[in-house]
């Protein structure tokens, strides 16, 4: 088996999640090639498709949401995702154990006594034909089963049922009460009988890999995926990472050269290509991982340099870049050019302004 560096995994990765390029893909093609992307609050997912796509706007995606195209909802790992409907009608009922199993780690405690099949029959019925605000439907669920938390009631509902939360949920910017609706009456389509967990995997190596097996499972949630890797092991490559560990990929997917040229990159908050692996090493060191999750990471030459925050306010935005070590003067001018192209899209009309310091500071 031919053996893959960490820095030829890296640019392999970046490969596949755009972010040597930007690309001409359309918004829709984009999404659903990284099958999906992490959006627990709203503006994330489009700092994303900014971040791979020449020429995004805030508006190309907003037109995919009201359009039924896109939608957001509870998938992997439990998190909210936006994904394509077309994908969502077969990728939701794949992950019904992960959800079960989220349900049954943070509520089944709090809604001790209550049979999970009558509060999805309850709350199927509220929302039949309806767009509900989350509160609303608490409140709803409440009144059934009195002195219950109205908020564990409508929370763990999206992991009951096939939930979608439409907009002006998941808009640019847009905060405010979530609401629900039963997915297949939003897209006006079943979901899925029998999707394939083989279709999964195809398509997380087109958009992760070279990957293992562990890697699926941490970015899918789901678990005894080593039978279905072993099944398609006659459609895949082969190859051996520095830890002598199988990783497995599309014959025909890109692997460009380890010395390829990685662009200065301000990743979105909790962004899927920090988040897909279970060895996160392609990317950053072990002391950085600690960091990922809480704050947005900083690319640079591929690889996690640093933090970022914007805040704004009064007219002013300010993008403060937390760095892990310092930068060369090339690589500092370099960040600076693409900060100020993220502060164009992010705080357009805002004053800018650009400050570098150290992450323990």
């Amino acid at each position: 088996m031919t053996p893959l560096g960490r820095r030829a995994l890296n640019r392999a990765t970046l490969e596949r999640q755009l972010l040597l390029r930007r690309t001409d893909r359309s918004a829709s093609e984009v999404v659903a090639h990284l099958v999906g992307l992490q959006g627990q609050d709203p503006d994330p997912p489009y700092l994303g498709l900014w971040n791979r796509i020449t020429g995004f706007t805030v508006e190309d995606l907003a037109r995919l949401l009201y359009g039924r195209r896109v939608v957001r909802a509870t998938l992997f790992r439990g998190t909210q995702h936006l994904l394509a409907a077309d994908d969502y009608l077969w990728i939701r009922p794949l992950l019904q154990p992960v959800q079960e199993r989220v349900w049954r780690g943070h509520f089944q405690r709090a809604l001790a006594g209550i049979d999970p099949v009558d509060l999805a029959a309850a709350a199927r019925e509220l929302l039949d034909g309806r767009v509900v605000p989350r509160p609303e439907l608490g409140r709803a669920l409440a009144e059934r089963w009195p002195g219950r938390d109205p908020v564990a009631l409508a929370r763990s509902v999206q992991h009951l049922l096939p939930i979608l939360h439409p907009p002006p949920d998941g808009l640019w910017r847009r905060h405010g009460p979530t609401p629900f609706t039963l997915a297949e009456q939003w897209l006006g389509r079943p979901l899925a009988d029998r999707p394939a967990p083989g279709d999964l995997v195809l398509r997380y190596l087109a958009a992760f890999g070279p990957a293992t097996v562990a890697d699926v499972q941490a970015w899918s949630g789901l678990t005894r995926l080593r039978e279905v890797v072993e099944e398609l092991r006659p459609r895949l490559r082969v190859f051996r990472g520095e830890d002598g560990r199988e990783l497995f990929d599309l014959p025909d997917a890109p692997l460009p050269d380890p010395d390829t040229a990685a662009p200065a990159r301000f990743l979105a908050l909790l962004d899927n290509v920090v988040l897909a692996h279970a060895d996160r090493s392609r990317l950053m060191t072990d002391e950085q991982r600690a960091h990922v999750g809480w704050e947005p990471v900083l690319l640079v030459d591929g690889f996690v340099r640093g933090l970022w925050h914007l805040r704004r306010g009064r007219g002013e935005a300010v993008l403060t870049v937390r760095l892990f070590a310092p930068l060369s003067a090339a690589q500092q001018a370099e960040v600076a050019e693409e900060a100020a192209a993220l502060l164009r899209f992010a705080a357009e009309g805002d004053r800018h302004d650009l400050r570098f310091r150290p992450v323990q500071e």
